[in-house]
């Protein structure tokens, strides 16, 4: 449909739906627009921003008759901050949306038609629920320091230090830090001349220990770049939990966050946390779900999906620190976990040990690499018998897995497939190939890991179909 429309137009729009990005999606003559800030229901007046041949950016101006789930957002900046796509929904909505999303992903995408999808699992305080969190630093027009958060597509920072879905530590200490930077006349960091030194501010918290570690990501590559680094350390420590300060080095024109590097300016390297009765220690670089309360509900899913009773060969892949591996260790005979990172193996293998935990062992490289070679070798090895899996617990990157994994999956055969998974398109095209490999869906469930975003964790069982 050609458009009639010019750019700085405006429409009046009917919101019907919510993209992928959490924009509003309403037509006017036809003509698809897509509207960041608006939610189903709405009745908007918005100005067209950019066309293209089928569809439309627009811009919210005004709500003229707000949809009965539009509420106040709790941020004061969620419609500049890129961080929060959906604050203006009533919590209860978003999780219907959730559901639907992902229910809407199986049946188009992985050809489903007859299939329970349990309720998604959401948050009774849908807030304050970040452990780690990011924040930019950079300078106004002015010089002056501001630290927050980048706003939607653009690395522009909007000046947030208390945002309402990390952890309430979090503004103390960034007016720490920023009074420190400022007292030493230390200079933030600016992109387009990649000068200064302070680049982000990464802060961990442990949601059961309280404990908390400050990194200063600096593009320098010794610590002497902070100045009187005694001065902020001192500060810090008044706080209560206080563990960690270091600081990592990223002199690299970037813009990955991290470096390959860090240093302790006071403390230990690392703070630590559980996950049920699973201790872990979390560096700067460890992944780790950001959403504890979350984690332990869908851990506890996946658990339970295993169905394990001691006597299981369990494949974790993608293992990232050891996470789930550890978590169903307890349960299992064995588990293997793999992951592509070597400081995340590293640290895998350091929480299996201060765990005592005998029974895990660990692997590095890409998932779809590890499996089949080791599938092709123990061939090798044992006279032509298959390498068999009682369980394969599988926890991809957004893009999913690799059809060549998939089959090796297949090929060992385990009577389980337990599949965690951050993006539920690509869920539903892997669950498509594995029920046309001989497994059938049993169990569908979304856990809400984060409020007020778009994105939701999704956990799927698969059994090996029996034949009559």
């Amino acid at each position: 449909m050609k458009s009639e429309f010019k750019k700085d137009d405006c429409v009046t729009l009917h919101i019907e739906d919510i993209g992928t990005g959490g924009e509003g999606i309403g037509k006017a003559d036809g003509f698809t627009f897509f509207v960041k800030d608006a939610i189903v229901g709405d009745v908007i007046e918005a100005k067209i921003m950019k066309l293209k041949k089928n569809y439309g950016y627009a811009r919210l101006m005004k709500v003229l008759t707000p949809s009965k789930d539009r509420v106040e957002p709790k941020c004061p900046v969620a419609r500049q901050c890129g961080g929060c796509q959906i604050q203006e929904m009533r919590y209860e909505a978003q999780l219907a949306f959730k559901q639907k999303m992902v229910q809407n992903n199986l049946e188009r995408i992985g050809g489903l038609s007859d299939f329970e999808m349990y309720p998604v699992i959401g948050m009774e305080t849908p807030y304050a629920y970040r452990n780690k969190a990011q924040f930019p630093v950079g300078e106004d027009k002015d010089g002056n320091i501001v630290i927050g958060f980048y706003a939607g597509r653009t690395h522009h920072i909007v000046e947030q230090t208390d945002c309402c879905i990390g952890a309430p530590e979090n503004g103390e200490v960034l007016r720490k830090v920023k009074a420190y930077m400022q007292k030493n006349q230390i200079r933030p960091y600016n992109e387009e001349h990649h000068s200064g030194i302070v680049r982000h501010i990464l802060i961990r918290t442990g949601y059961h220990t309280k404990e908390i570690m400050v990194c200063l990501i600096v593009n320098a590559a010794k610590a002497s770049c902070l100045k009187n680094a005694e001065q902020l350390t001192e500060s810090l420590r008044e706080m209560d939990g206080m563990t960690s300060v270091m600081v990592n080095f990223n002199t690299e024109k970037t813009n990955v966050i991290l470096g390959k590097k860090s240093e302790v300016l006071w403390g230990q390297p690392y703070i630590e946390d559980f996950i049920g009765d699973v201790k872990y220690q979390i560096s700067p670089q460890s992944f780790f779900q950001v959403n504890p309360m979350q984690t332990e509900k869908l851990y506890a899913k996946a658990l339970e999906y295993a169905g394990l009773t001691g006597n299981e060969t369990v494949w974790d892949l993608y293992c990232g620190i050891g996470t789930i591996s550890l978590f169903l260790a307890k349960n299992a005979r064995k588990v293997y976990g793999v992951e592509i990172v070597p400081q995340a193996i590293d640290d895998a293998r350091n929480n299996a040990k201060i765990n005592e935990i005998e029974n895990a062992e660990f692997f590095v490289g890409k998932a779809e690499e590890v499996l089949p070679q080791y599938y092709e070798n123990y061939a090798k090895e044992h006279g032509g018998e298959t390498a068999h899996a009682d369980v394969i617990v599988v926890d991809p990157p957004r893009k999913g897995c690799e059809e060549s994994l998939l089959q090796t999956m297949v090929d060992m055969k385990p009577e389980r497939i337990v599949y965690v998974s951050c993006d539920s398109a690509t869920l539903a095209r892997d669950v498509k190939f594995l029920r046309g490999n001989g497994y059938e869906l049993q169990r569908v469930r979304a856990v809400d890991q984060f409020p007020h975003t778009v994105h939701t964790e999704s956990i799927v069982l698969l059994s090996k179909f029996k034949s009559n």
